[in-house]
């Protein structure tokens, strides 16, 4: 009698497999990673400090066709400019926008980046907390976060903002006067994670009571573990795949509220750069006369080619990530 063959059956793809089988994925991550190492390395590679001051102030990029007479007042004003000296032009001080961008980036790209991990924390902890215990404990927290989320979410940043400014600034005078200059820096990362975990909590918490009632919950509860070893152990894990895709869509978010409050000048300050910042800056020299365009184009363009991948990117995340994917 003949034995059974076995047939092997084709294993579904995992997350990362799919991931890189999303040509919009693909992209989006090679322009991420292009940004990132512009903004790390950029300032070692060209030339001009983002806060040097040079004669040129308002020069159109390098590049453009210059007549003579442009020409004759780069000489009266402390030289020619070279053709590549300036890719992006000058402001009004006569800083290199180029420059000036790749700060931005630094600025922009940290403050999403640490903003979206402290909203990650305090969403994360808040969600498994209610989402755990139940009961009149998570109808409470629950309706504290709608209550939060019935005001508008920048006037609590403004509010923070002017609450918590002269408290941190002084305490890093005295404490550590290394950083103070980067005071503004923390208490935009503090005060815009402090609003974007209201939506990481309830996703959160509405996955723990779906899975706080599966068996292997119900089995570690039998064999006696603590509900910090069931917290940490059975139920943070299943959540690493929302909580990954959700910090990658909170990033974008926390840069255009970062990027506004500048705008209004109610961020970054000059000499420091975000893209929020040079966009208010080019804002500031616009009328009707000359446009001085390329100070609002370059900034734009930046911030709107990394936000637009990052959305692309938490997108294609979710979908590789997809339990009915692995089917």
């Amino acid at each position: 009698m003949s034995e059974p063959i076995s047939i092997p059956t084709a294993q579904p793809p995992g997350a990362w497999r799919r991931l890189t089988r999303n040509r919009v994925a693909v992209a989006a991550m090679i322009i991420l990673a292009g940004i990132a190492f512009v903004a790390i390395f950029g300032p070692s590679i060209f030339p001009y400090s983002p806060e040097k001051v040079t004669p040129h102030s308002l020069h159109p990029p390098s590049w453009l066709p210059r007549d003579a007479a442009h020409v004759k007042m780069d000489i009266e004003r402390g030289g020619a400019v070279g053709r590549w000296q300036h890719p992006f032009g000058t402001d009004m001080n006569g800083r290199d926008v180029f420059s000036r961008v790749i700060q931005g980036a630094r600025v922009s790209l940290i403050v999403g980046l640490c903003g979206a991990l402290v909203s990650f924390f305090i969403g994360t902890t808040y969600g498994l907390i209610a989402g755990y215990v139940g009961g009149r404990t998570d109808n409470v927290m629950m309706r504290f976060i709608e209550m939060l989320h019935s005001v508008p979410r920048l006037i609590i940043v403004i509010v923070a903002i002017f609450t918590f400014a002269p408290w941190l600034e002084g305490f890093l005078h005295r404490a550590m006067p290394s950083v103070e200059g980067y005071a503004k820096i923390m208490i935009l990362i503090l005060c815009l994670g402090l609003i974007e975990w209201l939506a990481m909590a309830r996703i959160v918490r509405g996955q723990v009571l779906a899975l706080k009632e599966q068996q292997f919950v119900l089995a570690a509860r039998a064999l006696g573990q603590s509900h910090m070893r069931i917290l940490l152990r059975h139920l943070l894990p299943n959540l690493i795949g929302v909580i990954v895709v959700y910090l990658t869509l909170t990033i974008p978010a926390v840069i255009l509220d970062e990027s506004f409050l500048s705008f209004l000048g109610l961020g970054i300050n000059d000499p420091q750069a975000s893209w929020g910042s040079l966009l208010s800056d080019g804002k500031n020299v616009i009328n009707p006369i000359h446009s001085y365009w390329w100070l609002l184009l370059f900034p734009a363009a930046a911030m709107s080619l990394t936000l637009v991948a990052l959305n692309f990117l938490g997108d294609a995340l979710r979908d590789a990530l997809d339990p009915r994917a692995r089917r």
